[in-house]
C-alpha cells in the first residue's frame, strides 16, 4: 500500500459505535435509570420551627431524559438518534424513549413532576390560535397592498 491510499487502512465511515449490541446500550441505560432513582435532586428548604430557624433537604424525582441518559452513558444525542436509525437498535431505543416518556407522564400524573415542562418535553402541549382566527401571520406588505386596492376599487 502506497502512501496515496492510506484511506484503505479504514473499511468503515465514521466512529466505531459505543455500544455494539442492543443488550449492552439497555445495560447502559438501565444504569442511568436506576441512578436517577437513587439519586433524587436536593431543594434546601429553610423554615422555622419554635421560633429557630431550620432547613431540611426537600428530595423530588429526578426525571428521565434523553439528555441525561446521553450525558450518562457518554453519547451524544445525535449518536443516540443513529442508534435509532440502525436496525439492529430501533427496538431497543424505542423501547428506551418508551420508558423515558412513560416515567415523566406518571410524574406528572401523581403530581411529582411540573407539568408544565414535560408537557411541552412530550409534545403535549395544546396549541390554540388566539388571535388570527386562522389566518397567515405572514402577510407581508404587497398583501396588504394588494387587499386595500381591491377596496378601493370597489368604492
Amino acid at each position: 500500500m502506497t502512501e496515496k491510499e492510506y484511506y484503505r487502512l479504514r473499511s468503515v465511515n465514521g466512529q466505531d459505535r459505543v455500544y455494539k449490541t442492543p443488550k449492552a446500550l439497555i445495560t447502559a441505560c438501565n444504569a442511568y435509570f436506576a441512578w436517577c432513582l437513587d439519586n433524587p435532586i436536593l431543594e434546601e428548604k429553610v423554615f422555622q420551627h419554635q421560633g429557630r430557624p431550620v432547613s431540611a433537604d426537600i428530595r423530588h424525582t429526578r426525571p428521565f431524559t434523553l439528555e441525561g441518559l446521553c450525558n450518562h452513558i457518554d453519547i451524544s444525542l445525535a449518536t443516540f438518534k443513529s442508534y435509532e436509525e440502525q436496525a439492529m437498535f430501533k427496538q431497543t431505543a424505542a423501547r428506551i424513549r418508551q420508558i423515558i416518556d412513560n416515567q415523566q407522564f406518571e410524574g406528572v400524573a401523581a403530581g411529582i413532576l411540573n407539568a408544565n415542562i414535560i408537557a411541552r418535553k412530550l409534545g403535549l402541549v395544546d396549541k390554540k390560535d388566539h388571535t388570527t382566527g386562522g389566518e397567515s401571520l405572514n402577510r407581508g406588505f404587497f398583501d396588504f397592498l394588494r387587499e386595500t386596492s381591491v377596496a378601493h376599487e370597489d368604492e
